[in-house]
């Protein structure tokens, strides 16, 4: 089953209006959306702690709800994976979507409402085939097969109702069958919980179909584009899919693999339409091609407050509403959600591009960065050096991390990288000087360190496969779990050190 690009049109005309009336008047429909949440949960347990009934502005609901982060509201999430109703929200909460965005051995389980599902995440979908088709009229992206790699479900051990799995999988699980139609491989083989497998019967499965658009995370759909020129010998992706002409990505910065995409895919019909959607809810879209950034979704009942970096682990953080940010400052995002999260952390840090429209890019994360010396060295830095690197010595990285090197006995401290190449430099040694020549380029305070406290950095060349047999010894193969970029500890590049 296909969509001709005149039905895509004639489905996507309303909510092409709704986003351009969003985009004219952000802050009243923000306003709405934060009353229309409160009223909504109002009798919930959160709803009569806090008194949402009274709540009359968004002054009185940032001095009366604590911003919180998962750790906080665990055991609420807990009882409402037992079955205890009207917690966070007021409907029934069946499904959770097992967090990936860390790599430690406890999961977090984000509640996923009926309405988060279907106003937010396939609201999301939608509006990205919308404003792809609105750019490109004539596209042929939609007449054929969409490859999307996600991850796996399961159900819950604690009970019969409770079920949990990567956010993919429960969109998987909960999308019509006639848009399913439109997907190869059909649900059982993407459902797999095997990673190994399921490349292989991907693989089987997909190299005859006419697949015309990808989606899914760039580091992990490397492998399997590796793995289907393996198994067909070509030595692009175009020769095994000629009508192939979309590639529609998220979870990690594009920025890395960018030049590898181009090579593997080099038709220069080629597409690339870049997303956020995570496990908490559906936040933006690339709606202009010749513009990286994103625009911020304001209308899938998510209200937005923004908290400026130097406020991260104080007592009573100040946090801005959205008419308050300016361009170019790097905020930690806070939600509130029509699945029931209120004034939640959720770990990514953003910048704004424009206020007219508000457009975005994610620049890191609030737990992923490294500040051991005051250096706040965020991942934005790193991957801009990479990518500078890269280009200039003509090499690929397929994946990193790096940590400080602490001080000893009156000695510099450095920062340590462990990085993976697909195409590695000739000199490691020259990669290492230009990475740490255009890090102190872009971050004022790690050129400051460099002249006092802080050796140039080390680089260690990781052997192929490093990173995903680490993630695999942790049972987080595959899917959209993601390697910690950057960590303020050794904690992974210990481990991964003793590995290599």
């Amino acid at each position: 089953m296909a969509f001709s690009n005149s039905v895509i049109t004639l489905l996507s005309q309303k909510r092409l209006a709704r986003i351009e009336q969003f985009k004219a008047r952000p802050t009243e429909v923000q306003y709405l959306t934060l009353k229309e949440l409160l009223n909504k949960a109002a009798q919930t347990e959160q709803g009569q702690k806090y008194g949402f009934s009274s709540i009359r502005t968004p002054e009185q609901f940032r001095e009366r709800l604590p911003i919180v982060q998962y750790e906080d509201i665990r055991e609420d999430v807990l009882r409402v994976m037992e079955g205890t109703p009207n917690v966070f929200w007021p409907e029934k909460i069946g499904w959770f979507a097992r967090s990936s965005g860390t790599t430690d051995a406890k999961s977090k389980f984000i509640p996923i409402s009926p309405t988060a599902l279907k106003k937010c995440h396939f609201r999301g979908g939608k509006d990205a085939i919308a404003l792809f088709n609105s750019n490109y009229p004539g596209s042929a992206a939609f007449r054929g097969k969409t490859l999307a790699l996600g991850g796996s479900s399961e159900i819950s051990k604690t009970n019969s109702h409770c079920r949990y799995g990567d956010l993919s999988a429960i969109l998987i699980s909960n999308t019509p069958f006639w848009v399913n139609q439109m997907k190869t491989p059909d649900a059982s083989v993407m459902l797999m919980s095997n990673w190994e497998e399921k490349l292989e019967k991907i693989c089987e499965t997909c190299i005859r179909e006419d697949v015309r658009c990808l989606a899914g995370v760039p580091s992990w759909l490397l492998t399997l584009i590796t793995k289907v020129l393996e198994k067909t010998g070509k030595s692009h992706l175009h020769e095994v899919w000629p009508n192939l002409e979309l590639f529609i990505h998220g979870g990690v910065s594009f920025t890395p693999y960018r030049e590898q995409y181009k090579r593997l895919l080099p038709d220069p019909k080629m597409k690339y339409l870049e997303t956020y959607n995570a496990s908490e809810g559906f936040f933006g879209l690339q709606n202009d091609p010749e513009d990286s950034s994103m625009l911020l979704m304001l209308d899938y009942g998510v209200y937005y407050e923004f908290m400026p970096l130097g406020e991260l682990g104080k007592p009573a953080p100040r946090t801005l509403l959205l008419e308050e940010v300016e361009e170019g400052v790097n905020y930690a995002l806070i939600i509130t959600t029509n699945g029931g999260l209120w004034r939640y952390m959720i770990g990514d840090t953003v910048m704004f591009t424009s206020l007219k429209p508000y457009k975005f890019k994610i620049t890191g994360r609030t737990k992923f960065f490294i500040n051991a010396f005051g250096e706040e060295l965020i991942i934005d830095n790193a991957i801009e050096a990479l990518r500078y690197a890269c280009e200039e010595l003509k090499c690929h990285v397929f994946e990193f991390t790096a940590a400080p090197v602490f001080m000893k006995e009156g000695g510099k401290g450095a920062h340590e990288w462990l990085i993976e190449f697909e195409t590695p430099p000739a000199d490691p040694e020259q990669f290492a000087e230009l990475l740490d020549k255009r890090l102190q380029e872009l971050n004022s305070d790690y050129e400051a360190k460099r002249l006092l406290s802080l050796e140039r950095l080390k680089l260690h060349m990781a052997r192929p496969g490093l990173f995903s047999d680490w993630l695999k010894g942790k049972g987080k193969l595959g899917g959209q779990n993601k390697v910690p970029r950057l960590w303020n500890d050794r904690t992974h590049i210990e481990q991964l050190l003793e590995m290599n």
